[in-house]
């Protein structure tokens, strides 16, 4: 398809051959002809990278016979539809907060990352309506993050200009399985996304990375993947998780680049750490010692992968069978990590994996097939009872959470905010909060406040764990764009929720060590007084205090707990019962 571009703030001096030769100068040539009128004209290119490429160039950056051109896609009114382009994304910025700053203005039904040579990145979305789309670039254009700004143009809806039923029926089919990658695919879409998550040595990140985010910008290009690194989980640990979504295929050579990347840093840090021995010792023995330590070569780089210990145990197989015929056809030493590893609140355990970085590949594929089955069949078997919540989450939203509990159906969260702010959470006669509470599939409602001068008042929002993320969501999105904030500052809300009264020393741990993980882990500041009395339903508060994403990991994550010893207690009620009674 033809990506017309408009250019516009034109000189009448200004001639076709004018901006051929402008084009042409800047490496941006043209094969079509110049549609030149009076003030503005029309070019077409074929391909949409030369589109942007000339956009991000010339768009509000030259200057033509006295006047500074607009560049832009040529949309009509009639094609301005669902469809947007974001552009200047920073090339670190996590799919989990982009995600959060789209869903702010609506249903987004596919993101679709462009593969461009520019240094930052690109998507094009697609929201469930015109009005949302329309929203989403009216507050979104200018949208400062770091000292990137988005730019935002509509994009042409070839499902507006093709109305006939066939063509329509293929573009259905075709957004369906671009949908497998898109941060807000359909639910279907979402139960089978299992991604592959593996832990990585802390200092390779930057290399994986690359100089201005180019080196993951390549590995996701190549194998279509979507790559989150956590970097700001367990800070200052030696590892950090790192999650890959694509398809399997994509999955597994993303795993392979990022091995191969980390093998080849530790190759050159052994070869530096080999020339700092020579400058340092006497010619003979550095002679020696050099000639030594180059034929050892730099150790191999295990490849660790993350899995929810529900899955383990079929990846073991009976007597470790399955284990073992990996390890054989691989050539590969594959190790699981204890069961007393675990902590309460985080059921994955560590599969190690060791060998040359085409056997730790080769065992990835064969591991994850087994892992994925096993997924799947827990999918078909949870997908039968009401009463479980599977994947309604994108996995990539919430970091390292288990792939499929048991949660309750509703949940109730009061969440703290400024009381200026109330008026724009309500809007004009409670037009925001009902179509919020539309948007998320939750209740939501402003308790009275409880004195003339109280600094905050308190939302209540009853629903599921999808309906809670969103409502929350939008109501963290709201606060700052409204400015309740300073731009420079995080918006950081306390959130309460109540838990049993007998599983909240669970929750703390034994010397406060639980508390002290989920802490280090979510970065959300977690209280649970020790000496609180239980309400009439012998339930106590924890307060949650942090950024949207740290709240909503720290909610989870303390939901899990809760739910893990009602499944003990269930399991073992005369055991529970008779440890209350001592």
């Amino acid at each position: 398809m033809m990506n017309k571009l408009y250019i516009g703030n034109l000189s009448p001096a200004v001639t076709a051959d004018d901006l051929r030769q402008l084009f042409g100068d800047r490496k941006l040539p043209l094969a079509g002809q110049v549609l030149l009128k009076s003030g503005y004209a029309f070019v077409d290119y074929p391909d949409q990278n030369w589109a942007i490429r000339a956009i991000e160039t010339l768009s509000g950056k030259v200057e033509l016979h006295g006047k500074i051109m607009e560049v832009d896609y040529s949309v009509s009114k009639k094609l301005r539809s669902r469809k947007i382009q974001i552009r200047n994304i920073p090339p670190h910025l996590q799919w989990e907060v982009l995600d959060g700053l789209l869903a702010q203005y609506g249903t987004v039904e596919n993101v679709e990352q462009v593969n461009t040579d520019t240094e930052t990145a690109v998507v094009n979305v697609t929201y469930a309506t015109r009005e949302e789309a329309k929203t989403a670039i009216e507050k979104l254009s200018g949208h400062q993050f770091e000292n990137y700004s988005f730019k935002i143009s509509y994009i042409p809806d070839e499902e507006v200009s093709s109305p006939s039923p066939p063509q329509r029926a293929q573009r259905g089919d075709h957004s369906s399985r671009e949908q497998g990658h898109a941060p807000g695919g359909s639910s279907q879409a979402r139960q089978i996304d299992f991604p592959l998550r593996i832990l990585v040595p802390t200092q390779f990140v930057g290399a994986i990375i690359g100089k201005e985010g180019l080196t993951i910008k390549n590995i996701t290009k190549q194998t279509q993947s979507r790559v989150d690194i956590h970097r700001k989980e367990n800070s200052g640990a030696a590892e950090k998780p790192v999650t890959i979504h694509a398809t399997p295929e994509g999955t597994s050579e993303a795993c392979r680049m990022i091995l191969e990347i980390m093998q080849k840093e530790a190759d050159e840090t052994k070869l530096l750490n080999i020339s700092s021995h020579s400058l340092l010792a006497c010619r003979i023995s550095a002679e020696k010692s050099t000639d030594n330590m180059e034929t050892s070569g730099a150790e191999e780089i295990p490849l660790k992968i993350l899995a929810h210990n529900g899955l383990v145990g079929r990846l073991i197989g009976k007597e470790g069978r399955n284990l073992k015929k990996i390890e054989h056809e691989t050539g590969t030493k594959i190790t699981i990590s204890s069961l007393q590893d675990l902590s309460i609140y985080n059921p994955e355990r560590t599969i190690t994996v060791k060998g040359t970085v085409e056997a730790c590949a080769n065992a990835e594929i064969e591991i994850m097939k087994k892992l994925r089955e096993a997924f799947e069949n827990d999918m078909l078997a949870v997908n039968t009872h009401s009463g479980y919540f599977s994947s309604l989450y994108p996995p990539h939203q919430f970091g390292p959470f288990p792939h499929h509990h048991s949660y309750p159906e509703q949940e109730i969260v009061n969440l703290f905010i400024p009381t200026q702010a109330v008026g724009a959470i309500i809007g004009k006669k409670g037009a925001h909060i009902k179509q919020l509470a539309r948007f998320a599939g939750a209740s939501i409602k402003i308790a009275p406040a409880e004195g003339p001068d109280v600094s905050e008042r308190m939302v209540i929002i009853t629903g599921p764990p999808e309906a809670q993320f969103k409502a929350q969501g939008r109501i963290f999105g709201k606060l700052k764009e409204e400015n309740f904030f300073n731009p420079k500052e995080e918006v950081k809300l306390e959130a309460h929720i109540r838990v049993p009264s007998s599983t909240a020393g669970r929750v703390i741990g034994k010397g406060g060590k639980t508390v002290n993980e989920l802490q280090n882990l979510t970065s959300a500041e977690v209280i649970v007084p020790r000496d609180q009395t239980p309400d009439e339903n012998e339930e106590v508060i924890v307060r949650i205090i942090g950024h949207f994403f740290a709240s909503q990991t720290a909610q989870r994550k303390i939901r899990e707990i809760v739910q893990q010893v009602k499944q003990q207690e269930q399991k073992y009620p005369q055991g529970v019962a008779s440890q209350r009674s001592k």
